[in-house]
């Protein structure tokens, strides 16, 4: 019975010890902050493999991986124009005045933060991981002269 008491102590303590461990490692309020280059290491890394083609969407490709930037028509034909010519999930129409006027009326700075970062259902970057905030930028700026 000695040996019996003595192994459920053991055990007790094993217990009682893996628990202030763990409790000492739980989660309290605990922020990261990451340098750009660590944003810019998980954004590749959980940037969707492809892109979907609507019927009537055209694909445009990039003539020899050229370091330059890209046209807003260009990236707007290939990265918005699923969501922003139907209106997919609230997202503004391409060409709807009333919808991108009354986005305007918080400035057309918020709007390229918002075209940049996301926001409600839009994804960063509108899914174009590639794409620089200069061409995210251009991207938008063809949808609102557009959208007169």
């Amino acid at each position: 019975m000695n040996n019996f008491m003595n192994s459920r102590l053991k055990n007790l303590v094993l217990i009682t010890i893996a628990s202030a461990v763990l409790w000492g490692c739980g989660s309290g309020e605990k922020t990261v902050s990451l340098t750009a280059a660590q944003e810019k290491q998980v954004a590749e890394r959980i940037a969707p493999a492809g892109h979907v083609s609507m019927a009537g969407q055209v694909a445009v490709a990039s003539a020899g991986g050229s370091a330059s930037a890209r046209d807003g028509g260009d990236i707007y034909a290939t990265n918005c124009v699923a969501c922003h010519s139907s209106g997919v999930a609230g997202a503004p129409k391409f060409g709807d005045v009333d919808a991108w006027a009354a986005r305007l009326e918080k400035g057309l700075e918020t709007v390229y933060t918002n075209a940049i970062n996301g926001i409600r259902g839009m994804p960063m970057r509108g899914t174009c991981m590639d794409c620089s905030d200069d061409e995210v930028k251009a991207a938008v700026d063809h949808i609102l002269d557009n959208s007169k």
